[in-house]
């Protein structure tokens, strides 16, 4: 264990050297506090410089505070899940090009340690970052909109955050297959795009898709129960995310063998 631990600091020392614990968080943040300031802001953005004749009148119905944190949740699967697969893109594949995997290979470090030290640590930079970009959010949203319930928004941070994890999982896991970045930040995408794409339309035979978790994540910010069908997807994220990090370890351990 204090072996994991040392290689678990290494990775956030490095991520707060390289700057990745400075920007990531501030684009979770910018993305959260942008949402509700455009809703509320756009009649008036309109009335003033839209170009539009003198007198007319603009009605937008103003969304509820959970319907506004809903649009955000879509700002974090589209932009912050580019940006947590470009993070982690390189994860494994750059250090085995630059030599320093071998370095580390070569003394008593299990890869499944080092494996799972950098998958940690990516997973902590995830959450903190979703959850300071979901507290700016609420922020503005409480003081412009209206309250949102400190409960329903953790809840759907932690359905959120599992989906963002299974995606960093197999970013990492590509990461450990494939050496070229380009092609990992590609299938990562596809794999995560296909997968809400199909979840969306075969919803029948997707129910236990890891990507409704998003959507749970969702409903669980404008409504009082529990989502139906919740522990299904909830499960098989947890199973998924945990079969793909044994192959990891299991593919790299061979690759390191047999170079």
């Amino acid at each position: 264990m204090t072996q994991w631990l040392v290689l678990f600091n290494k990775e956030m020392v490095e991520m707060w050297r390289n700057g990745r614990w400075l920007w990531v968080p501030i684009v979770f943040i910018v993305l959260g506090a942008m949402q509700p300031l455009v809703t509320y802001y756009t009649p008036q953005l309109l009335e003033n410089y839209g170009g539009l004749p003198a007198g007319t009148q603009i009605d937008i119905p103003l969304l509820s505070g959970g319907e506004i944190m809903v649009q955000t949740l879509s700002q974090f699967g589209i932009l912050g899940l580019l940006i947590l697969i470009l993070v982690s893109m390189g994860a494994i594949s750059s250090e085995r090009q630059s030599g320093v995997a071998a370095i580390i290979m070569v003394r008593p470090v299990p890869a499944a340690s080092w494996i799972t030290a950098k998958w940690a640590s990516l997973i902590v930079l995830m959450l903190v970052s979703l959850f300071l970009g979901l507290a700016a959010a609420g922020y503005y949203t409480e003081v412009l909109i209206g309250g949102i319930d400190p409960l329903r928004l953790f809840s759907s941070f932690l359905a959120y955050g599992l989906w963002l994890a299974f995606v960093i999982t197999v970013t990492l896991f590509f990461s450990v297959i494939m050496k070229g970045n380009g092609g990992i930040a590609f299938l990562a995408v596809v794999v995560s795009a296909g997968l809400m794409m199909a979840t969306g339309l075969l919803e029948k035979y997707m129910r236990w898709s890891p990507s409704r978790m998003g959507d749970y994540a969702g409903e669980l910010l404008v409504s009082d129960a529990l989502p139906s069908g919740l522990w299904l997807p909830l499960l098989s994220t947890f199973v998924i995310i945990v079969a793909l990090l044994v192959s990891s370890t299991l593919i790299f351990r061979n690759q390191e063998l047999l170079d």
